[in-house]
């Protein structure tokens, strides 16, 4: 990474950016982020919405918290001068690092010390005398590699099951399950124990973060989605109509498409980069 990777916004906005892990944690983390708020900004309510993932966070100044594999929309107001670093897990990497299921964070935001004591009290510390988002997200990878296989060893089915619930892939749970050679009942206890969610809960947020992708990749490109394109692209992602766009929607974001699509064409045009979420599902749009 460049001392560039992380620029800070005005002084009057606000950022987040991804970035691809470092190589060491490609079988663990998606990516890597840095929210910035403005000294002089107002307070910015950040949106976290169900994605299937779990994410070690650091406010900067502050304990390292765990957010779990949320099932609703969680929305935490960031006060100017805030920034918070963050690693995001792959779904299933959580047991590996922690050493015990996801199902007990799920839907939780918990403090990293109840799972990693003092090692995590140390990586607070280390966040907040860092000099840079750079060297904080430096300390924040070195502690995730540090504890990899310290705990359970990845669940290889899971992995192949998760990758099977890949939005352009769309396996549904009997088939999937089948093409394992498990039950129904196995693999959805497997996957709780793994992922901390169902499959059919995964595959609805995967499907969504396709939604998102797409969508904001038309915003980018100045064709915001609206109408008969709105309802072109619920159809395209695997949604039955728009309708069911909608209740989706609201059910992972808590409000309508429209809204949401609003708010995001006015946050993201001014120093927002998903592009490392985003990317791989836009490389697999090229692909099929």
């Amino acid at each position: 990474m460049t001392g560039e990777d992380f620029p800070a916004p005005a002084a009057d906005a606000q950022s987040h950016v991804e970035r691809a892990p470092a190589p060491a944690l490609r079988d663990l983390a998606s990516s890597i982020w840095v929210q910035q708020i403005g000294r002089d900004a107002e307070p910015y309510p950040h949106r976290r919405i169900p994605n299937g993932a779990v994410d070690l966070v650091c406010r900067v100044g502050s304990a390292p918290q765990v957010v779990g594999p949320l099932t609703d929309p969680l929305v935490e107001t960031l006060q100017p001068g805030t920034t918070v670093v963050g690693v995001r897990l792959v779904p299933g990497a959580f047991p590996a690092l922690a050493g015990r299921p996801a199902s007990e964070v799920a839907g939780l935001v918990v403090d990293a010390e109840d799972l990693w004591g003092r090692s995590a009290a140390a990586l607070g510390e280390a966040v907040g005398t860092a000099a840079s988002p750079r060297e904080a997200l430096a300390a924040m990878q070195r502690h995730v590699h540090e504890r990899a296989g310290a705990g359970r060893p990845h669940d290889p089915l899971v992995h192949e099951a998760v990758r099977g619930l890949l939005p352009w892939r769309s396996a549904g749970v009997t088939s999937l399950s089948t093409s394992l050679g498990i039950s129904e009942t196995q693999l959805r206890r497997r996957f709780r124990t793994a992922v901390g969610l169902a499959p059919k809960a995964l595959h609805r947020m995967l499907r969504f973060q396709r939604f998102l992708a797409l969508a904001q990749k038309a915003i980018g490109q100045g064709r915001a989605p609206t109408g008969d394109s709105l309802a072109a692209l619920a159809l395209r992602v695997g949604y039955a109509d728009q309708s069911h766009l909608t209740r989706e929607c609201v059910r992972l974001t808590g409000v309508s498409p429209r809204v949401f699509l609003a708010e995001t064409q006015r946050t993201c045009a001014c120093g927002h980069d998903h592009s490392a979420s985003f990317m791989p599902v836009l490389r697999a749009e090229t692909a099929v």
